[in-house]
């Protein structure tokens, strides 16, 4: 039995999780649900899964959970960033689950490393914030970072049984999100609704006006330049419409080895949490005779300057990771808000990252200064 904590547990990876739990409850049992906002989501899936442990945002949503479980005294209510960091530090816990959305992520998804706690990483900006940080962390430690995100899964998943001194290239595969066939002309006439219709994934907000910019394949970048210790230059992004190669590893004989899957993201999940056992999740497999193409091409980085900007970033290192997703998250939330349009996205995170002055080797007070000037600075900006 694999004990769990859930950070992020009532957004849509966290929601997928608690899917593969309860298909595998011989399997897993659920220690700590750490949610945000949605008390009412949250404490359904307290009655369903009863942790030890619950986590909301602030103090007003702790105390609002704590009048509906009145009786139950073994149930400990914890808020804030504090809270989501005990409940990534549980000694009780074998595998955290790192599935908040955001910067917010960081501290608890570091914390649980330090303490020792295996993690399960959906969270990609605590990467792209802390990627040196994170992964030494880890090596010192002796814990596992094994990815839930399926491009991230999908290039763990062709590495095993291989030696990473034989790898040429990563090749990461976007679905080039909603807007792929749009023309420039109709880019700043984009909707907050029409971004948030992926056709592919069903995923949250953010992450989904992410792929729409394709800023998300970009963080994903720096993920990888991380996680599996590649160079920059040795990192490619393809995009592939239909989603069914999440991502692939070419090795120096020339051969690639690629990883293929319907758009379902409780493969990777279950995958993380099982590691290295596959569970039978009864998910189907591509018909590739009913499939007919698969389809590649160059992502347009005039069209969608958000994954240059990354790629920009992560060459210039130091503390630009940072603000350029600080800035992105900003302005993210501006359009949802409707208060920039779609087009102004990178022009927001460009700024930022022109008029940021940055720190080459960053220890983490260095990282959280960036991460709260890059928003003070996207603010400024809107």
């Amino acid at each position: 039995m694999k004990r769990l904590s859930i950070l992020g547990s009532t957004g849509s990876i966290g929601r997928n999780v608690l899917r593969v739990v309860e298909q595998f409850p011989d399997q897993f049992a659920v220690v700590a649900l750490a949610g945000g906002r949605n008390v009412d989501l949250l404490c359904e899936q307290i009655k369903r899964f009863s942790p030890e442990v619950a986590v909301v945002l602030d103090g007003n949503l702790a105390k609002e959970v704590k009048k509906r479980f009145p009786l139950r005294k073994s149930l400990e209510i914890l808020s804030g960033t504090e809270g989501y960091i005990m409940a990534a530090t549980l000694d009780a816990v074998d595998l955290v689950v790192s599935a908040m959305v955001g910067s917010a992520g960081l501290l608890p998804t570091l914390e649980a490393i330090k303490n020792g706690n295996p993690v399960a990483l959906a969270n990609k900006e605590s990467l792209v914030m802390a990627g040196k940080l994170l992964t030494q962390t880890a090596r010192d430690k002796g814990v596992a970072i094994i990815p839930i995100d399926s491009e991230h899964s999908a290039i763990f998943q062709c590495l095993q049984g291989h030696r990473k001194k034989d790898v040429r290239q990563i090749i990461l595969t976007a679905s080039g999100g909603p807007f792929l066939e749009r023309s420039d002309e109709d880019i700043s006439e984009i909707t907050a609704e029409s971004a948030l219709c992926h056709p592919t994934w069903d995923m949250g907000p953010k992450i989904t006006i992410d792929s729409a910019t394709l800023m998300n394949k970009g963080l994903e970048v720096i993920e990888a330049k991380w996680l599996f210790d590649v160079p920059l230059e040795r990192i490619k992004v393809v995009v592939h419409p239909e989603s069914v190669i999440h991502s692939m590893v070419v090795y120096h004989d020339g051969s690639i080895i690629a990883q293929l899957g319907l758009p379902d993201m409780r493969v990777p999940i279950a995958y993380a949490l099982s590691y290295p056992d596959r569970l039978a999740l009864g998910v189907s497999s591509p018909d590739f005779c009913k499939l007919g193409a698969l389809n590649f091409q160059e992502p347009d980085l005039a069209r969608f300057p958000c994954l240059s900007l990354a790629f920009e970033a992560c060459k210039l290192g130091g503390t630009y990771p940072v603000v350029l997703n600080a800035a992105n998250e900003v302005a993210v939330r501006a359009f949802l808000n409707r208060r920039v349009n779609f087009s102004y996205i990178p022009k927001i995170v460009r700024e930022a990252l022109d008029k940021h002055e940055p720190v080459s080797d960053p220890e983490l007070s260095d990282i959280l200064w960036a991460d709260d000037w890059a928003i003070r600075r996207a603010e400024e900006t809107i």
